[in-house]
């Protein structure tokens, strides 16, 4: 497939000659100028997104993915050999929705190439075709959300508001989790937390985040698409939004967030979207999501070979019950201390009589010792039947 007729060059204007210093990010990456990157060489493949269609109030998010490369490609190279291409710019659809199939297009081929599309720009409706990428892979997944809004207005011309409910009635079906952090209670309606608690997905509001931070990482690895709304940071530290929030992450959380997502060897697509440079003064805004990029980028070269659970580098630990189940398996990595327990399949899916081992925290294991069942057990428990 040709995904170079979909792609605008990056403008020289970002690329000036000021850019001497050879440790910059920008001389460790191939950028679409002239001549498109060979994508079957790479890893991680950033895409600008010039639609802004699906928002009715932050227009100005078509810019966004120029304004965040200016401080990108200032940033020092990370660890790691580099192995990244800024593809340029999708071009605009006739219609939004033809936007979307082009989005979806692109994601979709890189995907089946094993290279991760990091999506710049746009508005927060932009992860349906990111969504939508999935489908031909046969496979279902976890979709992972940061924003304070839930965005599922049920009617509304407003797509921005709207695309989470899409997602979660597509049919066909092939959403296995989705988890939503960093909400605000006093910007988020009680029916959307009852709706999702009712289909057993995960919500966190930004309190429990901010509580502790790395109660988040269990979250973080089971999915398999990351989409970011600027709006979960709070205004002092990302500005550059037009429902900018007094509350919400600081610019650190955010790059602690990116970092648990780069370090996530099943997550394969990353989206930020709703920045608009618009509101952006002095762009702070924009060293911040490219901050966010960098410490992605950071952990997906820090990324572990996944292992078999009966290898040495995993203690397995049974804790006994004194109700049904009898008893929970979890598993602990011996190097980087992350945790994983086994969800049995019910006892009546005779054909399905396995275990699926998910990913869970230490706070899990201390709960089962407590002789009660962790509440992600139960959900994804809950999901299996």
């Amino acid at each position: 497939m040709n995904v170079r007729i979909f792609f605008d060059p990056v403008s020289t204007e970002l690329t000036a000659s000021e850019l001497l210093d050879p440790f910059l990010f920008f001389h460790s990456i191939s950028t679409y100028t002239q001549t498109f990157p060979e994508i079957h060489d790479i890893d991680i493949a950033i895409i600008g997104i010039s639609e802004s269609g699906g928002t009715l109030t932050n227009k100005g998010v078509e810019k966004a993915a120029d304004a965040v490369r200016k401080k990108l490609y200032r940033l020092k190279k990370g660890t790691g050999s580099y192995r990244i291409a800024d593809l340029g710019n999708i071009r605009q659809g006739v219609t939004t929705e033809e936007s979307y199939l082009r989005i979806k297009e692109v994601v979709e081929y890189l995907l089946q190439i094993n290279v991760v599309p990091v999506l710049l720009g746009g508005s927060h409706d932009i992860d349906l075709a990111q969504f939508w990428a999935y489908q031909g892979s046969e496979q279902f997944i976890s979709v992972l959300t940061v924003d304070s809004f839930m965005d599922m207005q049920a009617a509304t011309d407003d797509m921005s508001k709207h695309h989470t409910h899409r997602m979660l009635v597509h049919e066909p079906n092939y959403l296995f989790n989705y988890s939503h952090l960093a909400y605000q209670s006093f910007l988020t309606d009680s029916e959307t937390i009852n709706v999702l608690e009712k289909l057993y997905f995960e919500s966190y509001r930004i309190g429990q985040l901010k509580e502790n931070i790395s109660e988040m990482e269990p979250v973080i690895r089971s999915a398999d698409m990351m989409s970011f709304d600027i709006t979960a940071i709070r205004a002092s530290d990302a500005p550059g939004n037009a429902a900018a929030q007094p509350f919400g992450l600081s610019g650190e959380e955010a790059c602690q967030l990116c970092w648990y997502a780069g370090i996530n060897t099943k997550l394969t697509s990353l989206g930020i979207y709703e920045y608009n440079p618009e509101y952006d003064e002095r762009g702070i805004t924009a060293s911040v999501v490219a901050t966010m990029i960098w410490y992605f980028i950071e952990g997906y070269y820090h990324r572990k070979p996944e292992e078999s659970f009966d290898s040495k580098h995993f203690m397995r630990y049974i804790v006994p019950l004194p109700g049904e189940p009898h008893q929970l398996t979890f598993y602990k990595h011996l190097s980087t201390e992350k945790w994983w327990m086994e969800v049995p399949y019910p006892s009546y899916k005779k054909q399905l009589a396995r275990n699926s081992i998910v990913p869970c925290a230490y706070t899990d294991y201390v709960t089962a010792n407590k002789g009660e069942l962790p509440y992600r057990w139960i959900n994804t428990h809950a999901k299996l039947i």
